[in-house]
């Protein structure tokens, strides 16, 4: 039996809905095996982030050292990196090791509002990780802060992928969910080969939405992981996420976390 391993590089989320925490239940649930190297504390429930308390560089890269020194990590996966020191070290590091498929979801601001990556780092983000990204799975908000443009209409929203694309990123997904302007959630890919499609899904009328985009990119690594093809990945990796807010959990009293084994049961059931 091949176990396939992959490698998430992230905050933690003391609420367990977001960061590490969901990468490593959304990894258990596609069959992957999961590692991790831990960038930043949180004290976060779902009313949002009330501390954040961040690892040391070294502390950071001893992590990924350890963990890419003794397996064989078939994709890896970036979240909240919070600093340009921290982003500058996780790429040196990174390059040192045998290419294998990054996913970067640019963490920047959590549900509540409270900022996870410092001005400074943005830059950083841009210098030295993205060219390096096999994908980068920003939302509007986030693309209009790495694009320094504004986002609103379906054309926008290509130009700003095409310049994820000129930034180095061999594929990029701009993710809908902060479109109001539309009657269905619209995500855009886009490859450097100029594959494109839409995927499009009913908007779900609910507040567990705390750790979507973490979610998201740890199932698309999840797929990348176990051999899908890119474009078959980001599909997979939407109904994961759509099955996960579809299934909410109903806990905690604000923002509340995803249904991470939705998907995997909804396949159950099929069978």
């Amino acid at each position: 039996m091949t176990v396939n391993v992959a490698l998430t590089i992230a905050g933690s989320d003391s609420g367990g809905g977001a960061g590490i925490q969901a990468d490593l239940k959304t990894f258990q649930e596609l069959g992957v095996f999961g590692t991790s190297a831990l960038t930043a504390v949180t004290a976060q429930n779902t009313h949002g982030v009330h501390g954040v308390y961040p690892v040391l560089t070294d502390g950071v890269t001893a992590q990924i050292r350890a963990v890419l020194d003794d397996f064989d990590v078939k994709a890896c996966k970036t979240g909240m990196l919070f600093s340009a020191e921290i982003i500058i070290a996780v790429a040196t590091v990174l390059k040192e090791y045998a290419p294998f498929p990054l996913v970067i979801d640019p963490v920047m601001i959590a549900k509540g509002g409270h900022s996870l990556l410092q001005q400074e780092a943005i830059q950083a983000l841009k210098d030295h990780l993205i060219p390096m990204a096999a994908i980068i799975t920003p939302n509007i908000p986030e693309a209009e802060v790495l694009t320094e443009m504004k986002i609103v209409s379906d054309e926008e929203i290509q130009q700003a992928a095409q310049k994820f694309i000129e930034m180095g990123a061999k594929a990029v997904i701009i993710k809908g969910g902060h479109r109001y302007d539309v009657l269905e959630a619209k995500d855009y890919y886009l490859d450097c080969e100029g594959q494109s499609f839409t995927m499009t899904t009913p908007w779900v009328q609910t507040k567990d939405t705390h750790g979507t985009g973490c979610t998201f990119a740890a199932a698309l690594a999840g797929f990348i992981a176990k051999g899908c093809a890119m474009s078959d990945a980001v599909a997979e990796a939407k109904q994961f996420i759509q099955a996960a807010i579809e299934h909410g959990l109903r806990l905690g009293s604000g923002h509340g976390p995803t249904n991470h084994w939705a998907y995997g049961q909804l396949k159950k059931e099929m069978h």
